[in-house]
């Protein structure tokens, strides 16, 4: 099982060495810099966790350190270790972005907690990262139409016609991947509030502890490593509209939170005690049984009937096999142009051969393939042979590794390659949540964001 790795920077050999026996005792993988040049030269190459990191040094010292990795925008959380320390010191690493500062010699006991909570922080500040770079384009921006002529597809781009222009709030079901987002975001471009923000919010994605802070903030203080002030998301939301994926997992603390915000539209930061007024419709999707959960205490029923006041159900892709050939085309012309591809066409015998699976991951599913399909495929167009070649009959759960064998000359290239596609089909067997997909592929969650960022894995939105 891969274990977090941490930084250990000291220009003196004798507490690099006696840094690297703790964190290794405490199963940490430790890497070491003697200064702050060699520091940064590591920090540019290899992904971190977390990095401990002295103050004074020769060439290039903590604080340099610190912000130079403002400066180049590099994200790991950095815990300062000084046996200098002033009051001085400590207010400019914090400023610098430093999670926290230890005096040496630490205390052992403080020291393993700061790594640990410096670690939740970057995981956090990570999904956060993540999210903000899925908030909806304003209606100026290309959004996904919602494709299919089935009778379920129709009746949902007609509610959606309806509800819109509507402050009434929307619950969207269905199974994982089949495009829940995609109509949360033309409910919200179809709406007056379209000039305003649409923020989301993974619930499945942020840890219970946390999901309070992530929607309402915090104030400076309020818990350990609140180092300053925090907007959450319903305010960030104001004046547009607030998606809550995956409701269904949300704490029942949180859903409490979340049903007064919606019956007084205000909300109380995390350690606050000032109530905070918000205009915000809300659209929340699951796809859970939320009345299954009702009865088995896990969701509240007064919140559920607060956000269902319009249910739009999306089917799933194998009771609409009709739809999958015009997503089929549209999927690939998408890829081609973000790639700088030549579209490839798909024969007729190719789409039929696709809309037969089952398509377990539905949409989410079908462009994982469409797009291996695009790279893997040798010629002008793509066939039924591909599709029997590079996807077997249960969708995209099917081994593409001969495609692969005969695409890389190069090992490191077919690893990565195949380490991205076990990396997606396990996120998709997983309906996207990160801590179950780490744990079922046995690595850690901060290591499993860094696998996805490093092969620009994300959820997509079809």
């Amino acid at each position: 099982m891969a274990v977090p790795v941490i930084l250990v920077v000291d220009d003196e050999a004798s507490i690099r060495r006696t840094l690297r026996e703790i964190l290794e005792y405490e199963d940490y993988a430790v890497e070491e810099a003697e200064d702050g040049e060699a520091a940064l030269d590591k920090l540019r190459k290899d992904r971190f966790d977390v990095v401990l990191l002295d103050v004074k040094m020769p060439k290039v010292d903590g604080l340099e350190v610190l912000a130079t990795m403002g400066k180049e925008q590099i994200d790991v959380p950095v815990v300062m270790i000084s046996g200098h320390g002033t009051i001085e010191t400590a207010v400019e690493a914090t400023k610098l972005g430093a999670f926290d500062f230890v005096e040496k010699p630490p205390d052992l006991n403080r020291l393993l907690l700061s790594i640990r909570n410096a670690m939740d922080r970057g995981q956090l500040e990570s999904e956060n990262k993540r999210m903000r770079q899925t908030i909806v384009e304003k209606v100026s921006g290309e959004l996904t139409p919602i494709l299919g002529e089935s009778p379920g597809i129709r009746n949902i781009k007609e509610t959606i016609q309806r509800v819109a222009p509507t402050e009434a709030r929307v619950l969207i079901t269905g199974e994982a991947g089949t495009g829940k987002e995609l109509v949360a975001k033309w409910v919200h471009k179809l709406s007056h509030r379209n000039e305003g923000p649409v923020v989301e919010v993974n619930c499945a994605a942020i840890p219970s502890e946390l999901i309070e802070s992530e929607l309402f903030g915090h104030e400076k203080g309020s818990f350990t490593g609140a180092t300053k002030q925090r907007i959450g998301k319903f305010e960030q939301a104001h004046g547009g509209t607030l998606f809550l994926d995956e409701i269904g997992d949300m704490s029942l603390s949180a859903q409490a939170k979340v049903l007064r915000a919606l019956q007084e539209n205000t909300i109380t930061r995390v350690g606050g005690d000032r109530s905070i007024p918000v205009d915000v419709r809300v659209i929340a999707a699951t796809n859970k049984d939320l009345l299954s959960q009702i009865g088995e205490h896990q969701f509240r029923e007064d919140l559920y009937h607060r956000l269902s006041v319009i249910l739009i159900h999306v089917p799933p892709l194998r009771e609409r096999r009709g739809d999958v050939p015009v997503i089929t085309e549209n999927i690939a012309e998408r890829i081609a142009r973000r790639n700088g591809l030549d579209p490839k066409p798909f024969t007729r015998d190719a789409l039929t051969a696709l809309s037969n699976f089952d398509w377990r991951g539905n949409v989410r599913e079908l462009h994982n393939v469409v797009e291996r399909l695009t790279i893997l495929s040798q010629g002008e167009r793509i066939t039924e042979l591909d599709v029997e070649r590079y996807v077997h009959p249960g969708g995209a759960s099917g081994n593409p590794i001969i495609g692969l064998m005969d695409r890389f000359d190069q090992f490191s290239d077919f690893r990565d390659s195949a380490e991205k596609l076990f990396i997606e089909h396990k996120l998709t067997q997983n309906d996207w949540n990160i801590s179950r997909t780490a744990e079922a592929i046995g690595i850690q969650r901060s290591h499993l964001y860094n696998k996805m960022s490093k092969y620009d894995i994300s959820r997509d939105e079809d």
